[in-house]
């Protein structure tokens, strides 16, 4: 294939992960169709299979691309906070009004949590090395890093951060949703030493 040609693949293939990435985070694994994404990225069905074997390998790269983007700003909330007040700046990005509203654009496991366990080992093997990616980045903010303790509390304080966002996604009361959030920040913060 002439060089130009793999490039206009390539975008094309990146174009439909994007598409996937989102469309999963909002609608579910399950709620997704190849014709759904492909039509969305401005492509035909027929073109599918000319980037992906299989629409479980389509879901694996959604999902990591999904995690990863997620991942990316919640990094940027450490990189851009004071090493000090790192982690309160990650609970608060994580937490925050936006990444409630934003389903499409934020945390695989507060969207997809309860159906990742029922999809393909590939999607399975993605999400697992992105939980363990998440708890790290969280474990790398808390003081005292480093400690065998530390990393059993950045696993407490990740389940709390996802429990937190899928109760204030779920329910319809905004006051509510804020003191669900409120909650997991003070736990949190005791768990942590703060």
């Amino acid at each position: 294939m002439p060089r130009g040609e793999t490039a206009k693949k390539q975008q094309t293939h990146e174009r439909i992960v994007r598409t996937a990435a989102a469309a999963i985070r909002k609608h579910g694994f399950d709620g997704i169709s190849v014709a759904d994404v492909m039509k969305e990225a401005g492509l035909t069905h027929g073109g599918f299979y000319a980037h992906f074997e299989s629409k479980d390998a389509m879901l694996a790269e959604a999902l990591d691309e999904a995690a990863g983007d997620a991942m990316g700003r919640l990094a940027k909330a450490a990189d851009h906070a004071k090493p000090e007040a790192a982690l309160d700046a990650t609970v608060n990005a994580y937490l925050s009004d936006r990444h409630v509203t934003e389903v499409e654009r934020g945390c695989t496991l507060a969207a997809l949590g309860s159906e990742t366990g029922r999809q393909s080992p590939e999607v399975r093997r993605v999400a697992t090395r992105r939980v363990r990616e998440l708890a790290d980045l969280i474990e790398r903010q808390m003081p005292e890093w480093g400690k065998t303790s530390r990393h059993e509390d950045a696993l407490g304080a990740m389940c709390t951060l996802v429990g937190a966002l899928l109760i204030a996604r779920a329910v319809d009361d905004p006051q509510l949703s804020k003191d669900v959030r409120a909650a997991a920040k003070r736990l949190i913060g005791r768990g942590t030493g703060k």
